[in-house]
């Protein structure tokens, strides 16, 4: 996979004339010369979801007959199969989806699935090369890449960095964990765009290549449902700038002790950021002004998002731009950008009450994060999935600021554990509620809010023990909020 040193052998900038379309035509014979190089081998493609459906489409386009692997029945496609068998695609489908990997020469992994499961132990034993869209992408991008990945803040804080991009003129692509799959996109990017990702711990698992700069926001337990232990999520994140070389950048929380202590790996420039204490030559808050190589860029005051950890996510962006957004456009981005949905989301006020959606809370952490963010103690509905993460660490935040827990799903006796063994726990303090759904917890909400009352959706659990998603499970929320009737 060489096309992205052959793409970049062409001057940057080029976009008038000849340079330009020289440019154009190198760009679009990337994507086509990569799947036109699978010709002859046997490829499968595990997970005809977001990422990898165009991946498919794109490659049958090129004459490369994909064998499509996907845990799903026939059925449940609405004739999106029978459309792909007639453009060559061959089918492994249901129960035993991935029996049929003997003998294959190139893998693409859906992100959720491990890379050790046996078939594909085997399969790569054999001579299989295991790869993914993005690992593909990042090994055609003409162009700079920023990437984010942590535990809590990777979704706003790489919405911040694109949109400080975009205010200050770049041409910006956006995908990764959120947005959209790049990979089929490669041909549209200018090798002077810059294209921001945000990687999840299950992309970086196999990824074998850094980015130009990259971020850390924070490290804390989540997903041990699907990773081992502890140990290999953080190696998975390390990824992220494992392969950086000593013109990369890396950013870095200071002051959390798992990301600050990857400084001494880092083999390019480390910009180090923190709430806390000042740090040189990275980014800090003084008298809530953040301070940025030693110039102030903003002031606490000027962000319109709530909470500290937004004012983390800032630090962070702002690290990760330096040199590339003018500090005026720092200010003036940060004044209007009112946040990412589901990231507590304001979603109505009723009766004085206002309801917040912070379905993306999937971990203890986040949801102190949420916590934290109001000057008040919160009605707080919490439980989802388990994740198999130790709640130990919410309950004493749940005691401090929440006045009422209203807890569904199958986290929600660990969490309800972790309140009441909680030092400062008194009974009724927080009030407890058990909800069967979260449907029940909403109306509990509102028959028990008061004016001036906070409620708010923060699960600190995964949504799928009964929704697709966090975005359906906010969705679903914000639905539920909207039909409540005024008591008054």
């Amino acid at each position: 996979m060489g096309y992205n040193k052959t793409i970049q052998y062409f001057p940057p900038g080029s976009q008038n004339g000849a340079g330009g379309l020289e440019v154009r035509i190198l760009m679009e014979s990337a994507l086509k010369g990569y799947l036109s190089s699978l010709k002859g081998k046997k490829v499968a493609v595990i997970g005809l979801g977001v990422s990898n459906g165009p991946l498919v489409e794109r490659a049958l386009d090129v004459g490369v007959p994909v064998l499509v692997c996907d845990k799903r029945r026939r059925e449940e496609f609405d004739g999106r199969i029978e459309t792909l068998e007639r453009r060559g695609a061959k089918m492994a489908l249901g129960p035993g989806y991935l029996d049929r990997l003997d003998g294959a020469d190139v893998i693409f992994r859906t992100p959720g699935l491990r890379p050790d499961v046996p078939q594909i132990e085997k399969a790569v034993a054999a001579g299989a090369e295991l790869t993914s869209e993005m690992e593909a992408f990042l090994a055609l991008c003409p162009c700079r890449v920023i990437a984010v990945t942590g535990s809590d803040g990777k979704t706003t804080t790489t919405t911040i960095i694109a949109g400080l991009l975009k205010a200050a003129g770049y041409r910006t692509f956006v995908g990764g964990n959120i947005g959209r799959p790049l990979l089929c996109e490669v041909d549209d990017i200018r090798p002077d765009d810059i294209v921001v990702l945000e990687l999840s711990s299950f992309q970086l698992m196999t990824v074998r290549q850094s980015p130009g700069i990259a971020v850390i926001t924070n490290l804390a337990p989540n997903h041990l449902d699907v990773h081992k232990d502890m140990d290999e999520y953080v190696a998975a994140k390390r990824n992220i700038f494992a392969y950086q070389d000593s013109q990369d950048r890396l950013v870095l929380n200071a002051d959390d002790e798992i990301t600050a202590g990857f400084s001494s790996q880092a083999r390019g420039t480390v910009a180090l950021f923190s709430r806390r204490k000042a740090v040189e030559g990275g980014v800090y808050l003084r008298d809530r002004t953040v301070i940025c190589n030693g110039r102030p860029v903003l002031t606490a005051d000027d962000i319109l998002l709530p909470g500290l950890h937004n004012l983390e996510n800032y630090m962070a962006a702002i690290a990760a731009v330096d040199g590339l957004v003018p500090d005026e456009t720092i200010r003036e981005f940060a004044r209007t950008f009112g946040g990412v949905a589901h990231r507590i989301e304001l979603v109505r006020e009723l009766d004085g009450v206002r309801y917040y959606n912070d379905s993306i809370a999937s971990s203890p952490s986040r949801t102190i994060a949420g916590l934290r963010s109001f000057d008040r103690k919160v009605i707080l509905i919490a439980g989802g999935y388990d994740k198999h993460i130790p709640y130990d660490v919410l309950g004493p935040e749940v005691v401090k600021g929440v006045k009422a827990l209203l807890l569904t799903g199958d986290t929600a006796e660990k969490i309800k554990t972790a309140t009441v063994s909680a030092p400062g726990y008194r009974e009724g303090e927080p009030a407890i509620y058990d909800c069967a759904d979260l449907e029940g917890a909403v109306e509990q909400a509102h028959a028990i809010a008061c004016p001036g009352d906070v409620v708010i959706m923060s699960p600190a659990s995964a949504s799928f023990d009964r929704f697709k998603n966090f975005e359906e499970r906010g969705n679903v929320f914000k639905e539920m909020v909207e039909r409540l009737s005024s008591r008054s």
